[in-house]
């Protein structure tokens, strides 16, 4: 009878501890510590009336978003380079022409369309901005990035960003917004979705708000790129 009274009181002694013990999180456990975050980026900014539809969404769904700006297409458009700043979202480089031609022709080249997207924007806002992407990805058709190249960006204060979830919205600006909603998702603990923000990509305004809702429904923290983001790029093996 005895032996049945501890049993039961160790019984009972568990089943109080039980919910603390496995609702605790210490710091070395890696399944509780997980953290899942998104960065929803934009290509070929300011567009118009698509860039202010998306920056609506953003600041009715409270969340940051990164910008990488092509540079001839900020005159008549300050206001919206202006509102980007202000309601807190991330602003990178993008080049200035996004020419194939005057890009990659040398990495002398691609760093001046650079400095003169960075000097335009200045002119705008104030401030440099620092964070890159190369047009069509560092490694595209025209062109695959290479040590030179990243030792060239890093020297003049830049750094570069690729992406991880392609919705293909640029190649296919007529895309559905359901199909570029689908090409959004992924179950990453890191996503970086590229997205485009030119004249043509109506649909991805559209889009924003069920790419929204699908990764806030999955738990991830939507965050900016800043230069403190980790750089996310490959160079090929040739």
């Amino acid at each position: 009878m005895k032996k049945l009274s501890n049993l039961t009181l160790f019984i009972l002694i568990a089943l109080l501890l039980f919910p603390q013990i496995t609702a605790y999180c210490d710091d070395d456990n890696k399944e509780c510590n997980k953290k899942k975050v998104v960065y929803l980026t934009f290509d070929d900014a300011p567009g118009g009336e698509v860039t202010i539809k998306t920056l609506d969404v953003l600041k009715e769904e409270n969340v940051p978003a990164t910008f990488f700006i092509i540079g001839n297409q900020i005159k008549g458009q300050e206001d919206i380079i202006l509102r980007m700043k202000e309601e807190g979202h991330s602003i990178g480089l993008h080049s200035f022409t996004h020419e194939r031609n005057k890009l990659y022709s040398s990495c002398d080249g691609f760093i001046s369309e650079m400095k003169r997207v960075q000097n335009a924007l200045y002119d705008v806002t104030g401030e440099n901005y620092c964070i890159l992407r190369f047009p069509y990805g560092t490694n595209n058709s025209t062109y695959r990035i290479s040590n030179e190249m990243v030792n060239a960006v890093h020297s003049n204060g830049f750094k570069i960003y690729d992406w991880t979830q392609d919705t293909l919205d640029g190649a296919n600006p007529n895309s559905s917004p359901d199909t570029i909603l689908n090409r959004s998702i992924s179950t990453k603990d890191s996503v970086v979705v590229l997205m485009h923000n030119a004249y043509a990509n109506k649909n991805t305004a559209i889009a924003i708000k069920g790419i929204i809702k699908y990764y806030k429904s999955q738990g991830y923290t939507f965050e900016k790129i800043t230069v403190d983001t980790p750089e996310i790029y490959h160079v090929l093996k040739k």
